[in-house]
């Protein structure tokens, strides 16, 4: 009866620990599934594997307990159990069954909670970087601007440099003719004059011009002899 006990006290002793630890390791799948950014703040994943890890190891260690329970209480060489003992046997023997149970099914949702987390994180990353190039294409594309913006308004410039510019000689034109106007206003006589000058070379090209045909017809004739 002291091996009963024993291993009634070691079940039991291993269902507490094993409760305790279904319990974080319960809690820690709840605050993946929750939101992927407490993750980081619950611990690295490291320490969840840790952690179950050690559940893995206790409910293997509660199966041994009950396995050698229930081998002891049907050892034909020993007493056999008695009656509230084979109830406790039986009762160690469910309690084992819900903890594995309980067991899977937190491994299942912490699975499914971590590739959540991976796939949320991955379209995260994907949001950043499309929201990055983006940025950096808006960014490339406004400095195209500014600096079409910095051409125009240096051509601008230059145009309108130009445009003072025959402003300026327009101006400069327009005072010497009539600087000259002037001039040739204040001088009776020079108007005269040209008039004179252009006569005179007029007569002096037609008396060239007949002199020249007399000496064509005087050779022409003295060819012709």
């Amino acid at each position: 009866m002291a091996t009963y006990d024993s291993l009634h006290r070691q079940c039991r002793t291993l269902e507490s620990l094993f409760d305790t630890k279904l319990t974080s390791y319960s809690r820690l799948a709840s605050t993946i599934a929750r939101s992927s950014e407490d993750v980081e703040a619950a611990g690295s994943r490291e320490r969840w594997r840790d952690i179950e890890i050690e559940v893995e190891d206790l409910l293997e260690k509660l199966e041994e307990s009950n396995n050698t329970l229930l081998a002891l209480s049907n050892n034909p060489e020993t007493p056999p159990p008695s009656q509230s003992m084979t109830r406790a046997i039986q009762r160690h023997r469910e309690v084992y069954q819900d903890y594995a149970r309980e067991f899977r099914r937190t491994k299942a949702n912490v699975k499914n909670a971590l590739e959540q987390a991976d796939l949320l994180s991955g379209v995260r990353n994907d949001i950043d970087a499309y929201k990055s190039s983006t940025a950096d294409a808006l960014l490339a594309e406004r400095a195209r601007i500014d600096s079409s913006h910095g051409m125009t308004d240096e051509v601008l410039g230059q145009a309108y440099e130009t445009r003072a510019e025959f402003a300026r000689q327009r101006a400069s034109l327009s005072s010497i003719n009539a600087r000259i106007a002037n001039t040739i206003s204040t001088i009776p006589g020079v108007n005269n004059l040209l008039s004179m000058i252009k006569s005179r070379r007029r007569r002096d090209s037609i008396i060239l011009g007949l002199v020249v045909a007399v000496c064509l017809i005087l050779l022409l004739s003295y060819m012709t002899r």
